[in-house]
Parts: structure tokens; C-alpha cells; sequence
């Protein structure tokens, strides 16, 4: 079992070689470690140096040999990223310079900290709440700019600022029930009541409009699963390539050439696309092809969005029917692509198609979008835009970035609004939950005691949101999932 009061020591850069590499040093002893391996230029010891110092120095060896040249950062607590003293040294950036460097700390009386530790030390001195740790990973692990932005809001506590706020109210409102319950002979009981009503509706009404935003944090968060089908030579290469601005898949005009998928990651519009490029779907006329038509049905299957992309300069095809089936009671986009040549299939012709499928019955006037049918409108997918493009001039790419945007609701959240993860989001509902409970223990003309109890239950949810009212076990499992130095 590790002591928070150990010393700790890890690798904080990513592995590869590189310009500068850092073993970072947390804990009571760390300057003293520290000095054990560092020989400063100048001759003090990093134990007389005042915090907020960068010096020049050695990492040397057992034997006083020269590891390397290096400068030390040393901050002294509370003035450093886990509220202890921190040492980091600067090294270059080679895996075989860093990990000797790392066994010296750890040969002089540091230990190697766990997955997270840093942060969870962070968080444990007060320095970061819970949410505002987690964040941490969503800085680091950031794909594009509108995921950054939210991290980086998370991580002031804009969100958990929000969190708290309804903590305060929920408390307050406890607070006035009680006095109710401690002091009947002022007839106070009542007016509590009704105040306690109108509060737990607006609280009720702020996690809604958070919990409304999830969709969009996940997606920033891991990604939009995105697969691009259609038939063969349609140009399902050139989208990606031009997705992604370089030239990743190999594009021919021979049918057939994708036999594999391929995944990249693109940033459309500020949104994290994890595109799949997916075999042309046809009758496979050999074993390898065959395969990967089957793993492009499985990936079409279970994509969050589709892009299924039409040769618009040819006349709609059996094949390209069957893609059009791939799509139904799915979140898509269809795009016809080789707008430059010309068009011969019309988006009235393929809205035509789509409007015969069972979940798909409207063809709106000018045939931009196809709508689903009334009934079906529950099952989680929206309208499908059709849209003209071309991936050799990149024409109609404006409005394919305007639909993934919607499509990911960027288009109308501001980005420290969101709930960027599945834990948030199910504690949010489980406060909910009790808060809904309040109002109908209120509806049935129950005493301000069992309202109490609904309102500390919504209260306690919340503050395990922030990590005031979360178990150790909790913490430890979500700090497990981070890595290494962080």
C-alpha cells in the first residue's frame, strides 16, 4: 500500500526521443533526492535554493560521472503543482538518458509514483476539486481546439463552479427546513416549504440544461466515430485524404484498391472525427475483398455518424440503394460527391430514395435534408442532409463542416457548459432524481423531514461531482486511469 508521504518520482514527458525530457520529484525529501543526483553549476545544493528557481548543473552518476548536462525547477511548497516541494529535472529527451536518470532518483530515495499521483496529491491538498483533476487527462488527451477550450474551462472550475453553486442552494435550503423543524412555534413551516419548491425547480431546471450538453462533451471528449461507405471508386480515399489534408490513403481509379479500413483522426470544425475509411461495398469477388466489406458493414453498424458518399456524376445504382438501406435509422450525411464533373443523380433523387425507407417519410420542398417520420423521431437519429461536394476542389466542404458541427451541437454550446464525462453525467441525473423526489414528497404534503432527506441525497450526489463526498475507492479508480507522471 503507497504513503502519500513518500517521495515520488516519475517520467513526466511523453516517450520518444525528443529536445528536452523531465523526471519530475514530489514529496517531502525531494530536494534532498534531488541534490543526491544533481551537481548545480554554481555549487549550492537545490536544498538552499529558493523556490521558483531554474539552475544549470549534472545529473552524475554513483561514481560522481557525468549522466548528463540538465537544469532543475525547484518549487518549494505550497507553490507547486501538488502543494509539496517539487523538483524537475531537465534533461534531453532520449528514453535511455531519462530512464538512467530515473533510476538514480529512485536509487536514492524516491519511489515511483502511481498512475495519477501527482495529480491525486493535487487534488488531496486541495488544490484541484475532482472535477477540476480530471480535466487534467482531457488537457493532455485534447484533439482540437473547442476540445481544449472546454478542458481548459473545466480545469479553472468554471464547471465545478456551477456544481457548487447548486450545492449552496441545496444547503441552504437544508438549512431553512431545519430551522422550520427545530422551531415550529414561529410558523415558519410553510413559507420554508414553498421557498424550498420554487428552489429545487430551478435547480432542477439548471441540470437539465447541462445534462443537455453531454452529447456534445462526450463527443469533444473521445471523439466522433465517423465511417465513410459507399461503393467502390466513389471516392471514399480522396474524402478522407482531404479530411485530414494529407494524403493518407492511397487514392486509384481502380475499384477495390481499400481492402482494409483505415482510422484518423481529423478536426472538423473543432470537432475530434475518429474517421473510418471503409472498403467499397459490393459482391466481393475474392476472399480479402470479402473481408473487408463484411468489417465495413460492422463499422457502418456501429459508427455514431455516417458519411455515405454517391458517384452524383453517375445514375444512382442497385449498389448504391444498398448503401442507402446501410444508412436507415442512422445519423448521417450523404454526400454526392464529383460535383466538378456534373451532376447526374439530383438530391431530389436521393431524398426520394431515403423517403422510402420504414423510418424516413418526408421530402421537404428543394430536397436538402430528408426528415424522419413523426413516429420515429424518438429513436435518437435526426435529419439527413444531402449535400454536393467535390474532394478534388473541395467544393461543399463549408457546409459538410456546418453539419458535423450540428450534428455535434457545437453550433449552439458554449464550451464551459459541458458535461464532458459519463460519471458526471450519471451523477447529475441521479441528483435529479432526488430533487424530483423532493418535489413529489412536497406534492403529497409530507413533513419538511423527509424533504430534507431527498435535498441532502441531491446535495451529496453533487458533491461527489467535485470529490467532496466521494469515497477513496472512487478516487483511487479514477485516478488509476491516468498516466504515469501526471
Amino acid at each position: 500500500m503507497p504513503s502519500y508521504q513518500d517521495t515520488i518520482a516519475a517520467i513526466a514527458t511523453a516517450p520518444g526521443a525528443a529536445g528536452i525530457g523531465i523526471i519530475r520529484v514530489s514529496g517531502a525529501e525531494a530536494l534532498a533526492v534531488a541534490d543526491r543526483v544533481f551537481a548545480a553549476a554554481s555549487g549550492t545544493p537545490l536544498a538552499k535554493t529558493p523556490g521558483g528557481r531554474a539552475v544549470y548543473g549534472h545529473i552524475v552518476g554513483e561514481h560522481a560521472e557525468t549522466i548528463d548536462e540538465a537544469i532543475a525547477l525547484v518549487m518549494r511548497a505550497p507553490h507547486s503543482y501538488t502543494r509539496e516541494d517539487v523538483v524537475e529535472l531537465q534533461c534531453h529527451g532520449g528514453s535511455t538518458v531519462l530512464r538512467r536518470v530515473l533510476g538514480l532518483v529512485l536509487a536514492h530515495g524516491a519511489r515511483l509514483s502511481e498512475r495519477g499521483e501527482f495529480t491525486k496529491r493535487a487534488f488531496l491538498s486541495g488544490r484541484l476539486d475532482l472535477s477540476q483533476a480530471q480535466a487534467v487527462m482531457d488537457v493532455v488527451s485534447a484533439r482540437t481546439d473547442r476540445a481544449l477550450s472546454v478542458a481548459e474551462s473545466h480545469l479553472a472550475g468554471h464547471f465545478s463552479g456551477r456544481i457548487q453553486a447548486m450545492r449552496d442552494r441545496c444547503l441552504a435550503m437544508i438549512a431553512h427546513l431545519e430551522a422550520a423543524i427545530d422551531f415550529p412555534e414561529d410558523d415558519i413551516d410553510d413559507i420554508a416549504i414553498d421557498e424550498v419548491e420554487r428552489g429545487v425547480t430551478d435547480i432542477r431546471t439548471d441540470i437539465r440544461k447541462l445534462l443537455a450538453t453531454a452529447h456534445t462533451g462526450r463527443i469533444l471528449r473521445d471523439g466522433l466515430l465517423t465511417a465513410i461507405i459507399g461503393k467502390p471508386n466513389v471516392g471514399k480515399s480522396s474524402l478522407l485524404n482531404a479530411l485530414l489534408r494529407e494524403d493518407r490513403a492511397i487514392v486509384t481509379d481502380i475499384p477495390g484498391t481499400t481492402r482494409d479500413s483505415i482510422e484518423e483522426t481529423a478536426d472538423i470544425g473543432g470537432v475530434p472525427l475518429r474517421i473510418i475509411d471503409t472498403a467499397g461495398i459490393r459482391e466481393a469477388t475474392d476472399a480479402v475483398e470479402r473481408i473487408g466489406v463484411e468489417k465495413a458493414r460492422d463499422y457502418a453498424s456501429r459508427a455514431a455518424l455516417i458519411l455515405a458518399l454517391f458517384d452524383g456524376s453517375q445514375p444512382l445504382t442497385d449498389e448504391d440503394r444498398e448503401i442507402l438501406q446501410l444508412i436507415e435509422g442512422r445519423q448521417a450525411i450523404v454526400l454526392l460527391n464529383k460535383a466538378d464533373i456534373g451532376e447526374v443523380i439530383t438530391k431530389k433523387e436521393i431524398c426520394s430514395a431515403i423517403s422510402s425507407l420504414p423510418h424516413w417519410g418526408r421530402c421537404p420542398e428543394g430536397a436538402e435534408r430528408v426528415a424522419p417520420q413523426r413516429e420515429a423521431s424518438t429513436s435518437g437519429f435526426s435529419d439527413i442532409p444531402i449535400l454536393s461536394i467535390s474532394t478534388k476542389d473541395e467544393r461543399g466542404f463549408d457546409a459538410l463542416t456546418t453539419a458535423i458541427t450540428r450534428i455535434a451541437g457545437l453550433t449552439e454550446t458554449p464550451e464551459e457548459s459541458c458535461v464532458s464525462g459519463e460519471r458526471d453525467a450519471a451523477l447529475l441525473r441521479a441528483a435529479d432524481d432526488h430533487l424530483r423526489a423532493a418535489l413529489e414528497t412536497i406534492g403529497r404534503g409530507l413533513s419538511a423531514d423527509f424533504i430534507s432527506i431527498d435535498l441532502r441525497s441531491a446535495w451529496e450526489k453533487l458533491g461527489e461531482i467535485t470529490g467532496e463526498t466521494v469515497g477513496e475507492d472512487i478516487i483511487d479508480e479514477i485516478f488509476s486511469r491516468f498516466c504515469i507522471g501526471k
